[in-house]
């Protein structure tokens, strides 16, 4: 991030800050004396212990607003934390296009138009830290999350290329790779074919969706994700790529990188009960 900062002079600029992840690291990051802008389409007028910002990051105009509403009370932009988003259920050749580009619209495209609007700022200031919340879904292509998982995919290469572009001003990139975490994320996914009785894969995804929600509910405490995005933010030259998991998950990307596809695609298979 170039100089450092202490945390009372650092702004961090956090999307979906309303519940999960998002809003467990604001309240870490503002009890650790970091000044912290949330942001949610819709927040509520409830009490928080950081400063929440109206903004769909799917609206160009509501990111141009939130962002010089942001610039209206401090001098800069430090860091910034994509991590707005949300996840649809489906297969692949039964989903609606318009379903799949809305996962691309929040996921890939709502991370990106906001460091868009953030870069400016951090390239004027001469350093600043982009921190893309994607998952290791990014990393594997997931059964019937195969448009979430597209959109991570997309994110990732995105933010390899961008971190070579923005590297001269002084900013630097880094992701992290989730893996299940214990989140309202599992009760919001979108499940899109359940009710199509006529759908062959409906038997299937029945069985995956019963495995995948099992998975995540037993998953990891998602303040872990909120440390390690702590733990990034005070390096003062931050790593690129940090997978958060269970040591299954963590060996799995590891595989990835290891085995043959074919190799690895029967064992993924296998985890999610398809034959």
């Amino acid at each position: 991030m170039g100089k450092r900062k202490i945390p009372s002079d650092t702004v961090v600029l956090i999307t979906g800050a309303s519940s999960g992840i998002g809003k467990i690291t604001a309240e870490l990051l503002t009890k650790k004396g970091y000044r912290v802008y949330g942001t949610s389409r819709a927040p509520s007028s409830g009490q928080t212990s950081f400063t929440m910002l109206q903004m769909d990051v799917t609206d160009p105009v509501s990111i141009v607003k939130a962002v010089a509403s942001l610039m209206e009370k401090e001098n800069g932009i430090d860091v910034l934390v994509n991590n707005a988003g949300f996840g649809i259920g489906s297969a692949i050749e039964e989903t609606e296009l318009t379903m799949a580009r809305k996962q691309f619209e929040v996921v890939f495209w709502g991370a990106l138009q906001v460091a868009r609007n953030v870069l400016p700022v951090m390239r004027e200031q001469k350093h600043g830290l982009i921190i893309n919340v994607s998952s290791i879904a990014g990393r594997m292509g997931l059964p019937y999350q195969g448009f979430y998982s597209s959109a991570k995919f997309a994110m990732e290469g995105l933010t390899e290329a961008l971190s070579m572009e923005v590297k001269p001003f002084g900013i630097r990139l880094s992701l992290i790779e989730p893996g299940d975490m214990r989140t309202g994320f599992t009760s919001s996914r979108e499940w899109l074919i359940l009710e199509n009785i006529e759908s062959p894969y409906l038997k299937q995804i029945k069985k995956t969706k019963d495995i995948i929600d099992k998975n995540e509910i037993k998953g990891g405490d998602p303040a872990k994700v909120a440390r390690k995005i702590l733990h990034v933010i005070r390096k003062k030259h931050p790593g690129f790529r940090y997978v958060v998991g269970k040591p299954d998950e963590k060996a799995a990307v590891l595989l990835k990188g290891l085995l043959p596809f074919r190799w690895f695609e029967r064992i993924l298979s296998s985890f999610y009960g398809i034959k």
